[in-house]
């Protein structure tokens, strides 16, 4: 079983943000995820002031006749707090429209990018630093991700610039290579 969740050790670098210290030591960590009953949603909150993912739950009701449409939706009945420093504040009682019959996409999991930049950083972490990092993203007790983003050859976070092959009119790719930095940090 996993243990329960490790709360966030917040550290304040002087920009008005703060961030969770993860170290060889120690990092932070959710519970497992669980998926709500039907007719209700789970919903988790970062912000600025110090929530880090932070859990809630509320329920939908059905509502099969709303004003001005033809359609069933869903409203939300946990209270949708008002945000500062918007020029409109949202609804209290925020009402979602969900057509459950219509699907545009699957969904196939979650993720980030891992550029030079991000693998630069990682690498210079001790061991345990390295893998409480990794773990905080790809295991049952972090984020869960489950996919990956790696740039083909240099981007814009990338100390400088490469491709795999640049000689002119090589269109057989004779001179193709992969960079060290994509042997020694992505591959």
């Amino acid at each position: 079983t996993l243990p329960g969740a490790r709360p966030c050790i917040p550290k304040d670098f002087g920009h008005g943000s703060l961030v969770c210290v993860c170290n060889a030591t120690y990092c932070d960590t959710l519970d497992p995820l669980v998926l709500p009953a039907p007719g209700s949603y789970v919903k988790y909150e970062s912000s600025k002031a110090g929530k880090r993912l932070e859990r809630s739950e509320g329920k939908f009701q059905r509502s099969l006749r709303t004003p001005g449409s033809a359609t069933g939706r869903w409203r939300c009945l946990r209270g949708t707090p008002r945000h500062r420093g918007l020029s409109r504040a949202l609804p209290a009682g925020l009402l979602l429209t969900l057509n459950i019959s219509a699907l545009y996409q699957h969904v196939k999991g979650f993720g980030g990018s891992f550029s030079d930049a991000a693998a630069m950083n990682i690498l210079k972490l001790s061991q345990p630093a390295q893998d409480n990092l990794l773990r905080s993203y790809f295991s049952e007790s972090g984020i869960e991700y489950n996919l990956v983003r790696v740039p083909m050859a240099c981007s814009d976070f990338s100390v400088r610039p490469y491709s795999y092959d640049d000689v002119p009119n090589d269109y057989e790719l004779k001179h193709f290579r992969l960079a060290d930095e994509d042997v020694k940090m992505k591959v």
